[in-house]
């Protein structure tokens, strides 16, 4: 499995950036930098590496092709919001373990979204109803996990 390496360091010369990405680093951010950057590059780290190891995921009947945002079930196209869509593939990445709510929260939406909403939960309800019931399994006080994952 390839680990995405993002270099975060006070040393900002050209020098230092191009020796960083020689020695294996996918991406170099040199201070003083914005967290909203560094949060945005991470994403894109995390993108690009999901799209490395596995182009497209399967769980039982439901496909989800992040390089093209698209989700089928039993081959037929199904249309979800963007926030649907980060909330599904988010659960088919992490299939193995159980995903806390405020973990979704916090990959759907910036820092300062207000974390008492039950957004999370509306999503859920609507992935349920789209892709149906046993997509994702509640696991009381804990979480949700991708309910068909490979057992």
């Amino acid at each position: 499995m390839t680990v995405p390496v993002l270099v975060l360091t006070a040393r900002g010369g050209w020098h230092e950036t191009v020796q960083g990405i020689d020695e294996g680093a996918d991406d170099y951010v040199s201070k003083p930098f914005r967290m909203e950057e560094v949060l945005a590059r991470l994403r894109a780290l995390i993108r690009r590496s999901s799209g490395q190891i596995q182009p497209a995921m399967h769980c039982g009947t439901i496909t989800v092709d992040p390089k093209l945002a698209r989700v089928t079930r039993d081959g037929v196209a199904v249309k979800l919001t963007s926030h649907e869509f980060r909330v599904l593939s988010y659960l088919m990445h992490h299939r193995a373990r159980v995903v806390s709510q405020r973990e979704l929260t916090e990959h759907i939406y910036a820092q300062d979204f207000d974390r008492d909403s039950n957004t999370v939960e509306v999503f859920i309800a609507r992935l349920r109803r789209k892709l149906g019931g046993s997509i994702i399994e509640t696991v009381r006080g804990l979480g949700y996990r991708g309910a068909l994952s490979n057992k």
